[in-house]
């Protein structure tokens, strides 16, 4: 996702290099350990049938792994068509290209273009983002079943290191930014939409919320 609403600044940081690592990443060694808590959590329930909304999720590989545990279709979005290519192999490869669908939509700017989903899900998405309460409030709303985000700790150590981050990317001319939302201030957002939160697990570099309806 973006680190402001104008996909420029998130093309310099997030091309199709990226993309390719992510890709070929997952295809070595497949979900990162804070995906698969990700993934664990909304697949607790039984998946036949549901639809799952994968919010920034890149080249898909979240939504692809519901697939194979039994939802029946997915939606990806991103500020970017750079992902689109290795998304597609991806899902062919996983014999699910069928199920998928991507779109070029920022669902905080654009809610009503795009379709609610039984499980929605925001990996690594959240920090890239200025306005977290717009970003998770439409989330909230699109979502009838189980919401999954990620996010890193607030403390100084991350509040440092994403300060340095930042630095280095005005330095080089780049409009995206990191920011280190408050974890509290992301669940009240989505609680307020009458959601409960079930899952907070506190991870050192990536932490977990998991919030049912």
């Amino acid at each position: 996702m973006a680190g402001c609403c104008d996909p420029r600044g998130y093309d310099e940081v997030f091309g199709d290099g990226f993309a390719r690592h992510v890709a070929s990443r997952y295809r070595r060694r497949g979900l990162d350990r804070t995906a698969r808590r990700l993934v664990d959590f909304l697949a607790e329930d039984d998946l036949s049938g549901a639809s799952v909304l994968e919010i920034g999720g890149g080249v898909g590989e979240i939504g692809v792994e519901l697939l194979r545990r039994g939802a029946a279709r997915a939606t990806t979005l991103e500020l970017s068509q750079a992902y689109d290519d290795p998304a597609r192999r991806l899902a062919e490869e996983a014999g699910v290209a069928d199920r998928v669908h991507r779109a070029v939509v920022d669902i905080a700017t654009s809610p009503d273009d795009v379709e609610p989903a039984d499980l929605v899900v925001l990996h690594r998405v959240v920090c890239c983002y200025p306005d977290h309460e717009r970003l998770l409030g439409a989330a909230a709303d699109h979502c009838r079943r189980r919401l999954a985000f990620s996010h890193p700790p607030r403390n100084p150590v991350s509040r440092g290191v994403f300060a340095m981050e930042n630095a280095l990317f005005r330095l080089r001319g780049r409009e995206f930014r990191a920011y280190v939302h408050r974890p509290q201030a992301m669940a009240e957002v989505v609680t307020r939409r009458g959601m409960r939160r079930e899952l907070a697990h506190a991870g050192t570099i990536w932490q977990v919320q998991g919030l049912t309806r």
